[in-house]
């Protein structure tokens, strides 16, 4: 598959090749001689700095001419992406590579023609849009001469990540240097996925086994009893946590635990007559997050979970024991088997009953 070369390429209009012109004749003007080389001779932006520095006994001219012959030239600048664009790559890249499909990315939106923003979109520079000048790499066909977003790339990750970035910034992604992920050194390309029919991270069903990648504590946590719908399809990661980045504990969406919590538990956002004072706190002081081997995300059976504020002032709350059952022999009260505490106090999270103050109607 064959796509159309970028207007950059052989289709500039009159602006950008009056541009052009005007850089070639001031460059002409303000280096002489070798600077003006064409082709590839001439180094890259920054290659003057790995040159030694002139002998102190060489000439002024020599030493000019020395320093000239490494800048580049905006010829040579202009010669570092391909005459072609996305066609030269295809020519290699067009059919399965080994790990994916290159043509795949024109299923999606990095390849739509018709979106401004897109790098195949009017005026982009397609697979050098993101991978960088491609012409060094057409010719010696080594990884090292353009951007390939692996670990094993001779950009530093954070050279990869400002590619990404130099577009998707803003919105969800302001706190990614705030994030756990990029204290991590995770890449974008970690988790997102350009040449494929669709990013699996960006679907309710692949987004979690990407996550789960690294997390793997949580990957066991969503098979137990009770649990929130992620494997089921139901829910995903991003429903919660800002993957790109958050000041929050545990990269939440939200600025509290709670918030995030009556994003779907709306019934127990209150405010109630009766508030029960650890559910306006927070959540997690009765409930876990990902999934618990007792109902209702638990973390402890009651009256276990209730005795840890809750003492026998009233009535005889006591620890669950075999003495605490009201068995032959037994001193305990019939309230403390099966529901235990909530048998009576069923309203937990908060009471609006003139008579509620026990949470109990």
């Amino acid at each position: 598959m064959r796509s159309d070369p970028s207007p950059l390429r052989g289709q500039a209009g009159p602006v950008l090749r009056f541009a052009v012109a005007t850089l070639l004749a001031v460059t002409a003007f303000a280096w002489p001689g070798p600077a003006r080389a064409q082709g590839g001779a001439v180094p890259a932006v920054g290659a003057a700095s790995a040159q030694p520095a002139a002998s102190p006994a060489a000439s002024p001219a020599s030493s000019q001419a020395a320093t000239a012959a490494t800048r580049p030239t905006a010829a040579s600048l202009i010669g570092q992406y391909t005459e072609k664009g996305a066609d030269t790559c295809l020519e290699c890249h067009g059919d399965n590579d080994g790990s994916y499909v290159a043509t795949a990315i024109f299923k999606g939106r990095h390849g739509h023609r018709g979106d401004a923003r897109a790098p195949f979109g009017p005026h982009g520079l397609q697979c050098e849009a993101c991978h960088g000048p491609g012409a060094a790499h057409a010719r010696n066909k080594k990884p090292a001469s353009i951007n390939t977003f692996k670990a094993d790339s001779s950009l530093p990750l954070e050279a990869r990540n400002a590619t990404c970035l130099s577009c998707h910034q803003g919105g969800v992604r302001t706190a990614w240097h705030a994030g756990a992920h990029d204290r991590s050194g995770l890449a974008c390309t970690d988790c997102h996925k350009m040449h494929v029919d669709r990013d699996a991270v960006l679907t309710k069903t692949g987004q979690p086994e990407v996550c789960f990648t690294c997390h793997k504590q949580q990957r066991a946590d969503f098979q137990k009893t009770s649990s929130h719908p992620v494997r089921t399809g139901q829910m995903r990661c991003s429903d919660c946590h800002n993957a790109h980045g958050s000041s929050v504990v545990a990269m939440l969406k939200k600025p509290t635990v709670n918030q995030t919590c009556y994003s779907c538990h709306t019934d127990k956002r209150g405010p109630f007559l009766w508030e029960h004072a650890p559910v306006a706190e927070d959540c997690t002081l009765c409930h876990v997050s990902h999934g618990a081997v007792r109902p209702d995300l638990l973390s402890k059976s009651p009256p276990l979970l209730c005795q840890q504020c809750h003492t026998a002032a009233d009535h005889p709350s006591v620890a669950r024991t075999g003495a605490a059952l009201p068995s032959a022999g037994g001193t305990g009260a019939i309230f403390v088997i099966a529901g235990s505490c909530t048998n009576c106090h069923s309203q937990v999270h908060g009471s609006n009953h003139p008579a509620g103050a026990k949470l109990m109607r």
